[in-house]
């Protein structure tokens, strides 16, 4: 098994009550840090939801691809893209881009395994430094 680095944030958001689909995800999205003060016209929401439509097509696209489909510029989607690799949420094979997991329950566990691992490796080595500090 390969173990890849991810950032892993996660934001205490208030749920809004009775929300709709776009607000469920975009609190889904702002408790997992992918969307930003400054991303104003939503373009990572925006990508996040059409990547979430191609997983459940089973569909890969380019950054041209979803450039195109979003009205956004090549480099917007780079940027996002990139974001959301570094979260672990979207894998990059080839040139095509998808989501980890076609199902949000799915990405929501693999990302708790990866913090679990996480804290894991932390606490061995708070244990490894706790008998250092005690010499």
């Amino acid at each position: 098994m390969r173990y890849i680095s991810h950032r892993i944030t996660i934001i205490n958001v208030r749920k809004p009550s009775l929300p709709s689909i776009n607000e469920q995800l975009q609190w889904l999205g702002s408790t997992l840090g992918l969307f930003g003060e400054r991303d104003r016209n939503k373009s990572c929401f925006r990508l996040f939801i059409e990547l979430i439509k191609a997983a459940k097509n089973n569909e890969q696209l380019t950054s041209e691809e979803l450039a195109e489909r979003l009205g956004l510029t090549r480099a917007t989607i780079v940027h996002h893209l990139n974001t959301l690799m570094e979260r672990g949420i979207v894998i990059h094979q080839t040139s095509m881009y998808i989501m980890r997991e076609e199902r949000l329950t799915a990405l929501i566990e693999d990302i708790e395994r990866d913090v679990q691992r996480s804290l894991e490796e932390i606490k061995k080595s708070a244990e490894e430094l706790d008998k250092i500090l005690d010499l």
